[in-house]
């Protein structure tokens, strides 16, 4: 493989982390840009060129992109379904991001420009049932996406391919299920479902309490996708002849009561759930139709979600225990 330089947007954040990290390892000039002071960036690689820079600003894309061959968007202002649904306004604003990077990428003449798009494209009509029929790429039309997050999302997974169609600018589009995994947010408020539950389970048995809460009635349904998976499909979707948004999740099933369960079992305790109606939950349903990724890479994402989960309680449990000891 021939080495390259490359821009990781967003490279202070979770898979963006995870990426940049990869890609040195594959001895790749990594230039990796976040907002974040780098003290706040979940992971920080040796060698790469780690910028703090806001995306929004289109000198800061332009000076970005400089030089690079290749350009990963991961950058978003977002976080779990109670971020999301509280700060619609936040999260459409990373339009911007998408748009100004999208110009400096082809002003600088770029190879390959990946983005980083969202289940929360799909048209909510699909996903009212917690027996939902897994979601194809065509379900994202006619649209009515997730509110704020998912207009951003599918908005910019259509700058993508105006960009190719109109300049010639190579453009990928990966519609990201429910990722999780080690070195990511776990408290705070922007965490996902996998992490919120690995937390308080955790708390939970540190404290000696004998209940939690569970967002919802627990009956919707998700389907979660390791780290691992997320980085092996990017890179391949990356460097693929997929011209279309696709999706890059996990298709095995699970209901948060599920998840909840299963997370008990790998801490070996059993809580009374208390169930929060009146908190954010999302759609009643949602999961990845796998059909053309299988298709166009002959692979999909196949870590199974217990020995995902085992991995991210345990090194949850060691954070909590850092910012508790």
């Amino acid at each position: 493989m021939s080495k390259k330089t490359i821009l990781v947007a967003g490279g202070g954040g979770f898979i963006g982390g995870h990426l940049v990290a990869h890609l040195r390892g594959e001895g790749h000039s990594v230039r990796s840009v976040d907002v974040k002071p780098i003290d706040e960036w979940y992971q920080v690689s040796d060698g790469a060129e780690n910028v703090v820079a806001d995306l929004k600003d289109i000198a800061a894309c332009h000076a970005a992109c400089d030089g690079v061959d290749d350009v990963y968007n991961l950058a978003a202002d977002m976080g779990g379904m109670g971020f999301i649904e509280n700060n619609k306004a936040l999260c459409m604003l990373s339009v911007l991001i998408n748009t100004h990077l999208l110009q400096a990428a082809e002003k600088a003449k770029a190879s390959r420009f990946f983005y980083a798009s969202s289940a929360c494209v799909y048209n909510a009509d699909k996903q009212v049932n917690e027996d939902v029929v897994a979601l194809k790429e065509e379900d994202a039309y006619p649209a009515m996406p997730e509110d704020g997050y998912g207009w951003e999302k599918l908005f910019s997974e259509r700058m993508c391919r105006h960009f190719r169609e109109d300049y010639g600018l190579y453009t990928r589009v990966a519609r990201f299920h429910n990722v999780y995994g080690p070195d990511g947010t776990w408290d705070g408020g922007r965490e996902k479902a996998p992490a919120a539950i690995c937390r308080k389970i955790i708390h939970a048995k540190k404290t000696g309490e004998t209940e939690m809460e569970i967002w919802g009635d627990g009956k919707q349904t998700r389907s979660f996708m390791y780290i691992d998976d997320c980085i092996k499909g990017i890179l391949g979707i990356m460097d693929s002849e997929i011209l279309e948004p696709i999706n890059l999740g996990s298709d095995e099933l699970t209901t948060i009561n599920g998840l909840v369960e299963m997370v008990e079992g790998i801490a070996g305790v059993e809580f009374k759930h208390n169930h929060n109606l009146s908190a954010p939950k999302g759609v009643n349903g949602r999961n990845s139709d796998n059909t053309l990724i299988k298709k166009y890479l002959g692979w999909a994402p196949e870590i199974k979600l217990i020995d995902g989960m085992t991995k991210t309680y345990e090194w949850i449990q060691g954070e909590y225990t850092k910012k508790h000891s």
